[in-house]
């Protein structure tokens, strides 16, 4: 079995999959840093004119073209700048701004060509922002981006040499004194370079991708941790302003927990917490969303309102106490439960904060009641 291979194939599927939610997280702030560069880049573009003009460089040919795509790059980068900043609204603007970069620069190509077939492609400058448009899906966390760009990029620029070479009725019309000859192996290096530049970038993002990945997850049981909920939860609230819905937020908390360490060793702890994960998480609906804090103290959330959470949390308790733990075979069963406190959004309060604030009141409040229940309200 080749081993490269598994890896290979982990490295496809991983990059083609959707990100999870802190990578959208992070792509929104991507997405705003990428209009930014490219509105920086429109405007540093204007000057290229003039340092064609100044160094005897300037071509008319080059100069309308490039004049022309200057202008629109410029208009186009605040436009999307200004839509950029409103970014969770539209799901699809990366994807747009993403297939603009390339068209872009694919048009100042084809205009240059129109005018001088090897300038538009033998015009390093421009093509060189083919790259640039690659380099940059790397800042939003989603190798779909990457491979998308790439795959753009290669198919316009091929289909831009295939009609010059086929509009060309002399050999004479593929040669230029400042761009050269146009050749079949010079596209067929440039169409190399840009799907190594699109792998490599791939590859970075894949890094991201486990690094973010890494931050956000707890290493014991595999669930989301403080670093995730803190990204998700703001973002979460917004979208319930927008567009309504319930959310209840539950503080569990696993009860006479480290008599378990104290009598069994920490192994025999994190057995006992994986345990206890895989009784709650089998019973979670879809949308739930179970976060660990830290030690046995973990954080459900779900998008129901009080009424139906507690409903819903007696029955993970319940479920929890049916199935005791066994650390080795012939052990004697240790039954474990948990104590709860539900806060519900707006009601409970308007963030993360006072939502686990008022949770955890609650949470004391049933260990102060003898444990091994679910408090929605002080008494």
């Amino acid at each position: 079995m080749n081993p490269i291979g598994p890896n290979l194939r982990e490295l496809w599927e991983r990059l083609t999959a959707p990100p999870d939610t802190l990578m959208l997280e992070l792509g929104a702030g991507g997405e705003l840093l990428v209009a930014k560069l490219r509105a920086a880049l429109a405007l540093a573009l204007l000057v290229l004119p003039l340092i064609n003009i100044v160094t005897g460089e300037y071509t008319p040919t080059e100069g309308v073209a490039g004049v022309f795509g200057v202008i629109l790059t410029v208009f186009a980068s605040q436009i999307l700048l200004a839509l950029a900043r409103h970014q969770r609204r539209y799901r699809w603007l990366p994807w747009l701004t993403t297939g603009y970069d390339v068209s872009m620069t694919t048009l100042v190509l084809i205009l240059l060509a129109i005018s001088s077939p090897p300038t538009g492609l033998n015009s390093m400058v421009v093509w060189a922002f083919y790259l640039f448009a690659i380099a940059m899906t790397a800042l939003r966390n989603d190798g779909r981006l990457t491979f998308y760009a790439g795959l753009m990029a290669m198919l316009q620029y091929a289909l831009l040499a295939v009609a010059v070479f086929a509009l060309a009725s002399t050999p004479e019309h593929l040669a230029s004194p400042d761009y050269g000859t146009v050749r079949v192996s010079n596209v067929s290096q440039r169409l190399m370079l840009i799907a190594v530049m699109t792998a490599i970038t791939m590859v970075v993002v894949y890094r991201m991708q486990r690094l973010v990945e890494l931050s956000g997850t707890d290493g014991l049981t595999g669930l989301p941790n403080r670093t995730l909920l803190t990204h998700r939860l703001p973002s979460l609230l917004e979208e319930l302003r927008n567009h309504g819905g319930s959310l209840s937020v539950s503080l569990i908390d696993l009860d006479y927990f480290r008599r378990i360490n104290d009598e069994l060793g920490n192994y025999a702890g994190d057995c006992a917490i994986r345990h206890a994960v895989d009784v709650l998480r089998a019973n979670l609906q879809k949308d739930d969303w179970l976060i660990r804090l830290g030690g046995e103290e973990f954080v459900l959330l779900l998008p129901h309102p009080t009424g139906r959470a507690w409903e819903q949390l007696e029955t993970l308790r319940r479920n929890l106490a049916a199935h005791p733990f066994v650390f080795e075979p012939g052990d004697t069963p240790i039954r474990l439960t948990f104590s709860a406190g539900i806060a519900s959004w707006p009601q409970d309060g308007n963030d993360l904060s006072q939502l686990l604030r008022r949770a955890d009141l609650r949470l004391r409040q049933a260990k102060l009641e003898g444990r091994n229940r679910v408090v929605v309200r002080e008494t």
